[in-house]
């Protein structure tokens, strides 16, 4: 994984920073990871102040991804991500063709021992294609390029729920494709997970106006997108 020595910074006023995170590293440390390089202490020396996370994205997720600037305006963030007020918007690649409009309406739990809970995601796709390569049992292989709208945001929904309907996102190590992933790392030369969160849209915590944030994709993601010409 290449560390970066700062991040490319899309939005920064006195009460927040978004940054476009890049694929493969963790946004604080956990008890289950061994990671000793996290985003946090980057971007608290990049801005030179304390930073407050928001929401999280997965180590391989890339994307928007919002801190709060002091306790009070990081309160009101999470007060938005709580009530469904924050508008998201991700890009996916994901095995076989969906269909044009899709809704995945299926409850889950963060393990087998908890309750389960509402999840939901609006997807649509935006374009498909049909491979000359083999994976698996069939002679050519099939990919989309979806949009994704999750309106909750439960224990790594999107992927679990491409999962549940039979399109795991590519490079998905825990719910996808082991064979898929293997071409695309062997072959293709493509190791990370193709989601990445494109757009976040909400109400700023201390002005009436409407923040809009959106996150180019990453080289690694255009290429694979490019190779596979979608």
């Amino acid at each position: 994984m290449n560390i970066p020595e700062k991040f490319d910074i899309l939005f920064e006023d006195d009460f927040l920073v978004a940054i476009n995170k890049p694929p493969g590293i963790l946004v604080h440390p956990t008890r289950i990871s061994e990671d000793t390089i996290t985003i946090l202490p980057i971007l608290r020396d990049q801005v030179g102040q304390w930073v407050y996370p928001i929401h999280r994205l997965d180590r391989g997720t890339s994307g928007v991804l919002i801190f709060g600037k002091n306790k009070e305006s990081a309160s009101l963030l999470n007060t938005l991500f709580r009530s469904r007020e924050v508008f998201k918007e991700y890009v996916a690649v994901v095995r076989g063709y969906v269909e044009e409009k899709g809704r995945i309406d299926y409850a889950l739990a963060k393990d087998d021992r908890k309750e389960l809970q509402e999840a939901i995601t609006d997807y649509s796709k935006i374009s498909q294609t049909e491979m000359d390569f083999s994976v698996g049992k069939y002679p050519q292989s099939r990919y989309s390029l979806v949009t994704i709208h999750p309106l909750t945001g439960k224990f790594h929904q999107i992927r679990r729920h491409f999962s549940h309907i039979r399109h795991p996102v590519i490079g998905d190590k825990r719910h996808g494709d082991c064979k898929h992933n293997k071409y695309f790392n062997e072959s293709l030369g493509i190791s990370r997970m193709l989601l990445h969160a494109s757009k976040l849209s909400f109400s700023h915590p201390k002005e009436e106006r409407i923040l809009q944030l959106k996150a180019p994709l990453e080289p690694s993601f255009q290429e694979a997108i490019s190779l596979l010409s979608l």
